[in-house]
């Protein structure tokens, strides 16, 4: 076999392929460097050669402008003899402004010899002529008529006005012509030589075709590439690109045509203006387009808003305008838009200095310039200025300006979407959190160091590995629905058993995007163990371990929606404060957590307990008939009461008490708790066995539930129907029969006809969070009753009204019913305030500032319920109080017990001095109303004088005394002497 040589083989041919591939890559070098290079630079160069050495295609010599007089027919009345004999004394001039003048203008000249071999041709290049019609002078023979819709005789058309051929004249000939034109006209005569014309003819049209080639083509392709790209600024600068061409064509006068279609002339005034209009507001447009980031900067944004709305009002103009009406609102409206684009482009290029801001500004310039030079030339009758500037190369430069100047946005555009690029790149390498990229199938494709530390992944993983790999089973499954709800879901995942993070929480959220999967992932295991802590403590106590109340609650709520028949034990210590008093609290807590254990030692686990705070202790017997329930609670309480808690060195002896009640499907927590509740406080107080049961309808039960109904009647925000007042007579014990005093009381009556205690009445009131709705009734009911009854009422002095604690330290309260007495002020001499002596002393301060407004006011206070707190004499001299009520307590066994009667009589005595009268509840027989007497009380209420009465029979007594029944106590009564009443004067 023959040698394959030192390069034959395989090895051979891949050295061949490598110098194919670097001669390959070499040339695509050279031509790209030729095509990006040298080939612009060879354009460029033969271009300039070309404009600068190389003649013209249509090179003419020129023309000659001729010398004519001319003058504005304002009546339009002169006949061409009449207008040649004027023209006499009118002035030689060059050029003739019409001044927006649409009456007949008349001039004459001389035609000269342009050539004596081709005819001479006498252009009038006036863009804004509408009519033309020539005679020779002073024969007044025709030479022709021209019009935008035609020509006749000698006139013909050319560029954008028209022209009288006079053959090949001998000799000059003198003229007379008569035009009318529309817009701001600047009347030339121009001679040519046939020749010389037709070539400056064909060089304008070659322009036109040069301008509107070239800014059709650039508008189109900006468009088109807007479009595909979605770039609207850009497609504004395509239509401002038309409106170029436009204005461009106006300027040269060839703006009659369209795609080489003619205009109609009729049609032209209003294109012309509506052109001018749309081109305003389309600069506005660009401008703001490509300058909104360096405006928010520079501010003023407001006056370009001005702006632009005063271009909506030229667009509205332009269509009941007539012309030459509309070109002068388009020199005053035109010229300020004109100026607040100026002054803008100089606000950016002193703060931005941008070089789009330098290309708009010099496109602006030069449109400035040119575009507009005719308009204010015409506006201002500078001539030079309105021909100074050619229309082509002014619109190609301010197109080519502008169209630097989008592209220079385009750049920076660019350039700031590559730094954003860069600073996302550079987030998503540096950002703590784990981002990554899956495709359909769910292997990865990327991952930020996060994702990979956090994962233990390498960059050599991609394409290989599987989301659930690093996941617990189903984890793919869940990342894909977790893609398709949204960006704001989330979900929380597991680890691997097989990566030997089963135990890590990860938090992840995701989304899909253009069949990949994009998302981010959190290692949350540490806070997923803290909430499940917090939610662990949400339901348990941290004392004992055990349930607290929430999760009693939730434990009794299960059970009763699913249990047909259980049982509910209520657990309380006895006189368990004494250990936290006399020992600590860490020995209570011992102990606490020793009857835990004894309790759950003894409940198997189906059971749910905890403690509801304090030493009170509940357990969810689920599924235990009443009876097996009742057998465990005995032992219960023998294991808790028999054996001692050994804490530390001492061993404490502890009494607990069981309530313990039957409940059935659908019973409410509250009402369960409360019932169990109840059986304990039974079973605390009956000390006999330490355990009380409520089976199924027991009294204890209805009692409860007709409780529990009187508060449900109790509304949001409302009071329940049947409440009624009663009124229990005060009488003095100095003038009895002069004086008719009364307390008002609250009674409702049930569905059933009965009467409800007030107890009741109040504890429901309180329980269902209404005693200030149920205060603000009885209060407003009472003050109505008295203004309706006032003239029944002469022995009156005051009326008694409690006021339960809760609502006196009602803000809300307070303030209704003072505006309540606002509006009863006239009678509320009348109304004195009961107070409890325990809610005047819990917030004294604020009590005497209530007191105070009550006296403003002139109504007046007593304190109830006196004698019955501890700290009474204390602070009693802090409360201006009118009258002290003593407590009934010390009234009714007063007779019974000597200590009492010192007791009432001491009150009595403090009341004198501190200049407050007494009033003494209970009195309920002859003997105590005699010993009152005695000691020197001041008013007695009680069964003695009158049960509370209905509210008629008031209306109906002559004096308190008048109700009393009882022969021996009126006998008493009358038999005291009559001096004048204190306590309700006026004063």
């Amino acid at each position: 076999m023959a040698s394959l040589g030192p390069f034959g083989g395989p090895l051979g041919s891949r050295i061949a392929r490598l110098r194919r591939a670097r001669a390959g890559s070499r040339l695509d070098q050279t031509l790209y460097f030729f095509s990006i290079y040298v080939v612009p630079v060879l354009i460029a160069a033969s271009t300039i050669v070309v404009l600068l050495l190389l003649p013209r295609e249509y090179e003419s010599a020129g023309s000659g402008t001729l010398p004519f007089r001319a003058l504005d027919d304002k009546t339009s009345a002169l006949t061409p003899a009449a207008a040649l004999e004027a023209l006499k004394k009118a002035p030689t001039v060059s050029h003739f402004s019409t001044r927006l003048s649409e009456t007949p203008i008349w001039f004459t000249l001389n035609a000269p010899v342009a050539s004596t071999r081709v005819s001479t041709l006498i252009e009038f290049p006036s863009r804004h002529a509408q009519t033309l019609e020539c005679w020779t002078a002073p024969a007044l023979q025709p030479l022709g008529q021209a019009s935008r819709y035609g020509v006749s005789g000698q006139m013909r058309t050319v560029k954008a006005g028209f022209a009288v051929s006079l053959r090949i004249p001998a000799a000059p000939t003198p003229m007379l012509c008569r035009g009318t034109f529309s817009g701001p006209a600047q009347l030339t005569v121009q001679a040519w030589d046939a020749g010389q014309l037709r070539n400056s003819a064909l060089d304008f049209q070659e322009s036109s075709g040069l301008i509107a080639g070239g800014l059709l083509t650039l508008a189109v392709f900006v468009f088109v590439t807007a479009m595909i790209n979605r770039e609207w600024t850009y497609v504004i600068f395509a239509m401002w690109l038309v409106g170029n061409l436009r204005l461009c064509a106006n300027a040269m006068g060839w703006d009659a045509e369209w795609l080489d279609r003619v205009i109609p002339p009729a049609d032209l005034p209003l294109l012309r203006k509506v052109t001018f209009a749309a081109y305003y507001l389309l600069t506005g447009a660009l401008f703001s387009q490509l300058f909104r980031r360096e405006l928010r900067v520079v501010g003023c944004r407001w006056l370009l808003r001005v702006a632009q709305n005063v271009g909506l009002v030229l667009l509205a103009l332009s269509i009941p305008l007539s012309y030459a009406h509309f070109i002068p609102a388009l020199w005053v409206l035109g010229g300020f838009g004109i100026g607040v684009l100026i002054f803008l482009l100089a606000r950016l290029l002193w703060k931005a200095r941008s070089r789009t801001v330098m290309w708009y500004a010099a496109s602006l310039a030069v449109v400035l310039l040119a575009t507009f030079s005719e308009v204010l030339g015409a506006a201002f009758g500078v001539r030079q200025l309105a021909a100074g500037v050619s229309p082509v190369l002014a619109a190609l430069t301010s197109s080519m300006m502008a169209a630097f100047a989008i592209a220079e946005q385009m750049r920076a555009e660019r350039e700031h979407r590559r730094q954003a690029q860069i600073e996302l790149r550079n987030t998503y390498e540096v950002t703590p959190i784990g981002l990554f990229t899956l495709d359909s199938r769910g292997r990865f494709v990327r991952a930020n160091p996060a994702l990979r530390a956090m994962l233990g992944m390498q960059k050599s993983d991609y394409g290989l590995r599987h989301w659930n790999d690093y996941f617990e089973p189903g984890a793919w499954g869940s990342l894909q629905a977790l893609s398709l709800k949204g960006r704001e879901s989330e979900i929380e995942i597991g680890g691997s058993e097989a990566r030997g993070t089963a135990e890590r929480r990860y938090l992840l959220k995701a989304i899909s995007s253009n069949d990949w999967i994009e998302g981010s992932l959190q290692d949350v295991t540490e806070r997923s163990k803290a909430i499940e802590r917090l939610r662990f403590l949400a339901e348990h106590d941290p004392l004992t371990g055990s349930l607290n109340r929430r999760g009693l609650e939730k434990a009794i709520v299960a059970q009763s929606e699913n249990a047909a028949l259980w049982a509910l034990a209520y657990i309380d210590l006895d006189r368990f404060k004494l250990i936290n008093d006399l020992f600590g609290h860490r020995a209570g807590d011992e102990v606490l957590k020793q009857v835990a254990d004894r309790v759950l030692a003894r409940f198997h686990g189906n059971f749910s307990f905890g403690r509801m705070g304090g030493d009170e202790f509940v357990c969810v017997m689920n599924d235990t008939p009443i009876d097996e329930a009742a057998g465990i609670c005995t032992r219960l309480l023998a294991e808790l009461n028999e054996t001692p808690y050994q804490v530390g060195s001492r061993a404490f002896q502890v009494k607990a008490s069981i309530g313990l009640v039957e409940c059935s499907h659908g019973v409410r927590v509250q009402d369960a708790l409360s019932h169990a509740d109840r059986a304990c406080r039974e079973a605390k107080e009956s000390r006999q066995h330490g355990l009380v049961v409520y089976r199924k309808g027991a009294a204890a039960f209805e009692q409860r539930a007709a409780e529990l109904r009187l508060v449900e009647s109790f509304g949001r925000n409302r009071l329940p129907t049947g409440l009624f007042l009663v009124m229990q007579p005060i009488m003095s014990l100095t003038s009895p029969t002069e004086s008719l005093n009364f307390e008002v009381l609250l009674r409702m009556r049930g569905a059933d006809g009965k009467v409800v205690s007030p107890d009741k009445i109040i504890a429901a009131a309180e329980e269902s969070g209404n005693i200030a709705a149920l205060d603000m009734w009885v209060v407003s009911t009472t003050l109505d009753w008295i203004e309706t009854n006032l003239a029944s009422l002469p022995k009156t002095r005051f009326i008694c009204v409690n006021l339960n604690g809760g609502s006196l330290n009602d803000e809300r309260f307070t303030e209704e019913v003072f505006a309540l007495f606002m509006q009863y002020r006239p009678i509320l001499r009348y109304l004195c305030l009961e107070i409890t002596e325990s809610v005047a002393l819990h917030d004294l301060g604020n009590t005497q500032r209530f007191i105070n407004r009550v006296h403003d006011l002139g109504a007046k206070i007593a304190l109830d319920d006196f004698g019955a707190g501890y700290t009474s004499f204390r602070y009693l001299k802090s409360l201006s109080a009118d009258a002290l009520k003593i407590d009934g307590e010390f009234v009714r066994s007063m007779c019974s017990h000597p200590a009492d009667v010192a007791i009432v009589e001491a009150l009595v005595a403090l009341a004198h001095n501190l200049g407050m009268r007494s009033v003494a509840e209970w009195v309920e027989d002859l003997d105590t109303l005699k010993a009152l007497h005695e000691i020197g009380v001041d008013y007695v209420q009680g069964y003695v004088v009158a049960r509370p009465q209905d509210c008629s029979a008031i209306l109906t007594a002559d004096s308190a005394a008048s109700f009393i029944a009882d022969p021996a106590v009126a006998s008493f009564i009358e038999s005291l002497p009559e001096p004048r009443e204190t306590i309700g004067a006026e004063s």
